[in-house]
């Protein structure tokens, strides 16, 4: 290598050094071990593999051999999510200025989470096949239970919220974001892991969907794509999960396709929100919301029972 190519290379390398000392927030180098990206990826893998086996990957399972293979996944899944647990847990304490060596309570706590995931899974198997329902029911262009499993990135951008939710509840760090993030990249469906959503939920096409932080949902709701739950203006630059910035949606609600709904409203059960109107302010249950074109320009019409 040339003189010239070698001085080169070696600013470079002390340009990056000096930018690693001058911006430290936005890089980890330490002792402390994360678990790496695509580490979370296959572990939301191999869960879904428990949640549908059979229809995540090329996977041949039958009576003889499941017992084995479940088994087998189950027992790799919790010590994977066990050290994964008790690394952003040891981040976050040295991030508040603690020593996670002095933590005593980790491996207990952390063994507790990873535990009850596990043992939520056939509870959640529940819960998604009534989301799965909840398509099956109104989608008419949907032809059975396995191809909503196998094809419909909605219930896969939901089954792997409801996984990271479930984590996020036990105040477990960084985790339920990658996962969730991972699952907006793949679907475009952009899911909180703190956001409330009950059962039976559907989201159809789902492109461009956003459900901000503390989003609540009840049962039976149904979404089109482009929907937007979000917040006004900010009131601070970090998050506030205590203060309550994001729609609360009730039973039995519709919203279509470019709908956006802001700020702490209410909409009410059974409500119908058509496309493309804006929001900030409650509706009434039962109501029908729709823009209608009129002279001056299009107008925002609400209509109750």
């Amino acid at each position: 290598m040339s003189t010239n190519k070698e001085k080169r290379l070696k600013k470079i390398i002390d340009e990056l050094l000096d930018s690693y000392k001058n911006h430290p927030e936005i890089e980890h180098i330490s002792d402390i071990t994360l678990p790496a990206k695509e580490n979370i990826i296959t572990l939301i893998q191999d869960i879904q593999v428990l949640l549908f086996p059979g229809l995540i990957r090329q996977d041949s399972f039958n009576d003889l051999n499941l017992p084995h293979l479940i088994g087998q996944q189950t027992v790799s899944i919790f010590y994977r999510l066990k050290d994964y647990i008790e690394q952003v847990l040891c981040w976050k304490a040295t991030e508040e200025g603690k020593n996670c060596d002095d933590q005593q309570e980790f491996g207990q706590q952390v063994e507790i989470i990873a535990f009850e995931l596990l043992e939520y899974l056939p509870q959640l198997r529940d819960i998604l096949s009534e989301d799965v329902d909840a398509i099956l029911n109104g989608d008419p262009a949907s032809v059975s239970k396995r191809e909503i499993v196998l094809a419909y990135p909605g219930l896969q951008a939901v089954s792997v919220y409801r996984i990271a939710n479930f984590l996020h509840k036990r105040n477990v760090p960084l985790i339920p974001r990658i996962m969730t993030e991972y699952i907006h990249s793949k679907t475009g469906i952009d899911i909180h892991p703190g956001v409330s959503i009950g059962k039976g939920f559907m989201i159809d096409h789902g492109t461009g969907i956003v459900i901000g932080e503390t989003t609540k949902i009840k049962d039976q709701v149904r979404l089109y794509q482009g929907v937007t739950l979000g917040a006004l203006s900010p009131q601070s630059s970090l998050a506030n999960p205590s203060l309550k910035r994001h729609p609360t949606i009730e039973s039995n609600v519709i919203v279509y396709s470019g709908a956006t709904i802001l700020g702490d409203v209410v909409i009410g059960e059974g409500s119908v929100i058509g496309g493309n109107v804006w929001i900030t302010d409650d509706i009434p249950p039962e109501s029908r919301v729709f823009l209608k074109n009129i002279t001056s320009g299009q107008k925002i019409i609400m209509k109750t029972k």
